[in-house]
């Protein structure tokens, strides 16, 4: 079973990934190869936030990994929080911190359309990869649902009736930004598996 090391320090993201990939890939955690720093994410969007921490793990293990960075972009406030989004309301926010930030700066706001975009960086073999998902939907007026993190309470995506929060993990997977992004990520690796046949 192929192996990828998945450049995240989020539990949440860890657990979503390992259960849309299944039994296809193992999954490696940072804390399983023994690395438990801090990656400065400091690029100006998500692809260059994704490739600087795929990169980094990639350089100092020599391993095949994977890093993916996730925004909430918000039409009312010009794409905001963006790449910004775990840090929304300042480097140590909480996910209720950020949320409370989000929802005070579109008070009275009639405008609601929002997405999530996911992008994935693959470095696999020495070469490098990238896959993008997104979910279009609409920022609520107050949180909904007790399940997932982030933005999930105040989020309700277009195919569904229910916020990210009240739904399974498994109804989430299915239409979110990094259930479309890793699933894109599944289907090159069962490509490169079977050419490598």
């Amino acid at each position: 079973m192929k192996e990828l090391v998945f450049v995240t320090n989020n539990k949440h993201k860890l657990s979503e990934i390992r259960q849309i990939l299944g039994d296809y890939c193992k999954i490696m955690s940072l804390e399983e190869i023994g690395f438990s720093e801090e990656i400065e994410e400091t690029a100006p969007d998500l692809a260059g936030n994704a490739l600087l921490k795929a990169r980094h793990i990639h350089n100092r293990f020599g391993c095949n990994c994977f890093a993916d960075d996730t925004g909430l972009e918000v039409d009312a406030l010009d794409g905001a929080p963006g790449v910004f989004s775990a840090r929304y309301a300042g480097e140590n926010a909480t996910y209720a911190d950020n949320v409370k930030k989000l929802l005070e700066a579109l008070a009275g706001n009639h405008n609601r359309t929002a997405r999530f975009r996911t992008v994935i960086a693959l470095i696999l073999d020495n070469r490098e990869y990238l896959f993008e998902g997104r979910v279009e939907g609409e920022i609520l007026t107050e949180p909904c649902g007790l399940t997932g993190f982030g933005y999930d309470p105040v989020f309700r995506p277009l195919e569904s009736k229910k916020s990210f929060a009240e739904m399974s993990a498994e109804e989430k997977n299915v239409i979110s930004h990094r259930g479309r992004a890793t699933a894109k990520l599944q289907t090159f690796l069962s490509l490169t598996v079977k050419e490598a046949k």
